[in-house]
């Protein structure tokens, strides 16, 4: 293999995992909180939020980590309105998270008009004088930065720790029936608490990432319902954190060969090449539906959302 083709590869490697780490972390987060029976619309505000207040903090401060870390807070604190509207006050699951995210999209695109045209430090890459020049791993570790190698140990982690630990096992418990639960002396509201505000975290982590990391800009509803996506992609993992990164990169890799046709001058109107990452993540759930129609992996609970 010749060293050109070796370094493409390793540019369209790292571009897939790159577009594809926002959407990691936000569909994890789903995926965990739905495995205690309760479902966030609300994190595409989530994930907008993340960004916007991740990105304003990062330009504020000079310091990525910490537009990241507000990031995440952002997506914490309209994380505990959906959980004080469900869990508190017993609303519709699927009202409440429209609610967040509309409150997300009015309140991002008021203070986020301060942030256009502004720039943020990015993180710094993983390359070294070890790769640099390399065929293959001198393009992959020279764009590559740490929130890649966060993601894919977030979503080892959570595998492990939702199939091998007491806690793990009690949230599946939850999402399987909050009234066994209960009587086994589980309380499954702390529980789902809990999973709202994880979610959340995560959700504004990965909104973050979108805007600090890896476009390092703001724009207006910049997430482009990457939040509604990954409530879709959940259903496509089977629920399963370990299924989350292949489907990600699935939709990482739509995006990213979406930006080299427009880049290439591709006779395509840029609007209707822009959808092609949703209609293969549409195409993806049509061709996974009666499976996972069939499929046992779904909490029992999660399904009275839309009984």
């Amino acid at each position: 293999m010749s060293a050109e083709l070796l370094t493409l590869l390793g540019a369209w490697s790292i571009a897939t995992l790159r577009s594809a780490t926002p959407l990691i972390f936000t569909t994890l987060g789903e995926t965990l909180t739905q495995r205690t029976g309760i479902i966030n619309l609300g994190i595409e505000g989530e994930m907008l939020a993340g960004a916007c207040v991740g990105f304003a903090v990062g330009v504020a401060t000079g310091n990525p980590w910490l537009g990241l870390l507000a990031g995440a807070l952002a997506g914490v604190a309209l994380s505990c309105l959906h959980a004080a509207l469900v869990l508190g006050a017993n609303a519709n699951q699927i009202g409440s998270g429209l609610a967040v995210w509309m409150i997300a999209l009015g309140t991002t695109s008021y203070f986020g008009r301060a942030l256009v045209g502004n720039q943020v430090t990015p993180l710094p890459d993983l390359g070294s004088q070890l790769t640099d020049g390399l065929p293959f791993l001198g393009s992959f570790f020279g764009q590559m930065t740490m929130s890649v190698p966060l993601a894919i140990a977030a979503v080892a982690f959570a595998a492990w720790w939702l199939a091998h630990t007491r806690t793990g096992i009690q949230w599946q418990a939850v999402g399987e029936s909050a009234r066994i639960s209960s009587e086994n002396g589980i309380r499954p509201k702390v529980v789902r608490l809990k999973a709202i505000l994880l979610g959340g975290l995560l959700s504004g982590f990965g909104g973050a990432i979108l805007s600090v990391d890896y476009t390092q800009t703001w724009a207006q509803d910049m997430t482009k319902g990457r939040g509604l996506i990954s409530v879709g992609l959940v259903i496509v993992a089977r629920w399963k954190p370990v299924l989350v990164l292949p489907i990600c990169i699935i939709f990482g890799l739509a995006e990213v060969a979406v930006l080299r046709m427009q880049t290439a001058g591709w006779s395509i109107s840029p609007h209707l090449l822009a959808t092609t990452p949703y209609l293969v993540v549409l195409l993806i759930l049509i061709i996974s539906h009666a499976a996972a129609r069939r499929d046992t992996d779904m909490p029992a609970d999660l399904r009275r959302v839309f009984a």
